[in-house]
């Protein structure tokens, strides 16, 4: 495979809630995946996919991990975000605005991302595979012993770890809400497992109908775009396109500030 030539030490993790984010909703891994990209970017799209939720992949900590200078990485990460794959940008968590970088395997088009930012992520059908909250569910007995679980305990408690992803949770926050406090023996960790996650359960996310809580950047210019109008990644001005200007309703303008306002309101307290 294109990524065959990387072998290197565990990737570093960014701060925690920022790094690597995968978009979900993905077909399974193929030798096939980025066959469409060039060698270079072909092989750093397949590093990027296979390092864990949360890692540094800037720039600067790629160039520390792979045999490409800052310039080129630079240069190859646009490529595989006009190709689909990645997109830069903001998300709104508990009244911040956190700068986050997704990636999807699968290639994503114009339409895809904009549902993607609007929160709206068509659930398209595909062929199974495991999913991040399966993932993490069977990885649970690495993390501790007594927590192991069978294929399928980690199927049947998949949708309660999908419901904490739904509600901004990490996959820190639901790891230490399965493994806090554990007894020396647990004789039906599942039970335990499911108990918990219904119990510890976060409360819904108070979002606003009016303010996505998605931004995405242009990956030439980095300028913030708050509509729809990224085209493989890049913005109008930098695709050589005039903005064309739009005029909006007074009433529509008085219903976001209104929103802007109380949304601000909401960060403060």
């Amino acid at each position: 495979m294109a990524d065959a030539e990387f072998s290197f030490p565990p990737h570093p993790l960014a701060n925690p809630g920022y790094g690597k984010r995968s978009t979900g909703y993905e077909l399974p891994r193929a030798a096939t995946d980025f066959a469409h990209l060039p060698p270079r970017e072909a092989a750093i799209a397949a590093y990027i996919d296979r390092v864990p939720e949360g890692s540094d992949i800037s720039v600067k900590t790629l160039a520390k991990q792979l045999p490409y200078g800052q310039c080129a990485l630079r240069t190859a990460l646009n490529r595989i975000q006009r190709a689909g794959h990645l997109r830069r940008g903001r998300e709104c968590l508990g009244g911040r605005w956190i700068t986050r970088t997704w990636f999807t395997r699968t290639p994503r088009d114009v339409t895809w991302w904009a549902a993607f930012r609007r929160g709206d992520v068509p659930r398209e059908p595909r062929r199974p595979t495991r999913s991040r909250a399966y993932v993490l569910l069977a990885a649970l007995g690495r993390t501790n012993s007594v927590m192991s679980l069978s294929h399928a305990e980690c199927h049947s408690l998949a949708p309660l770890v999908e419901e904490w992803f739904a509600r901004d949770a990490e996959e820190s926050d639901v790891l230490r809400a399965l493994t806090a406090g554990l007894p020396p023996t647990v004789h039906h960790p599942a039970a335990l497992a499911r108990r918990r996650l219904t119990d510890k359960l976060p409360p819904e996310p108070i979002r606003s109908d009016r303010i996505s809580r998605r931004m995405l950047e242009c990956a030439e210019c980095g300028a913030p775009d708050y509509t729809d109008s990224l085209v493989d990644g890049q913005c109008a001005p930098c695709r050589g396109v005039p903005p064309a200007r739009r005029h909006l309703p007074a009433a529509e303008i008085r219903s976001r500030a209104a929103a802007i306002r109380q949304e601000m309101q909401g960060t403060r307290t």
